[in-house]
């Protein structure tokens, strides 16, 4: 009986070893270039946490919930043009439908969809 205690716990730390290692080999050398997408993804939740949430508004024309849903599919709401000139106007309807593009005005959150079938627009 311990002869298998013995066996099954230097297994265990065989398989600790192993891990370490291979924990330091992926985030010390970084095979994968996985550095940079760790960092976006822990900026985005930086960005989304409620403390930044000061009442900022970012753009003048977008409700919090608008701007919260553009920032979570990694859009900027400061960058977009804050005026809409008649043709991007005939663009939106073009592409997203009268009814729609009535739903986004009134305050509906933009779907990714939407954002990315009126993207050409911007």
């Amino acid at each position: 009986m311990k002869n298998i205690l013995k066996i099954i716990f230097i297994i265990l730390g065989v398989v600790f070893t192993m891990l370490v290692i291979a924990v330091i080999v992926f985030f010390v050398l970084d095979p994968f270039n996985l550095k940079p997408l760790l960092s976006n993804l822990f900026a985005n939740l930086q960005t989304s946490l409620p403390a930044s949430t000061g009442g900022s508004d970012k753009h003048p024309f977008l409700s919090e919930d608008q701007e919260k849903l553009l920032e979570t599919i990694g859009v900027n709401p400061e960058g977009l043009p804050t005026e809409i000139t008649p043709e991007m106007e005939k663009c939106f309807i073009e592409t997203l439908g009268a009814e729609r593009v009535k739903e986004i005005m009134e305050g509906a959150a933009p779907s990714p969809i939407d954002f990315f079938k009126a993207k050409g627009c911007l």
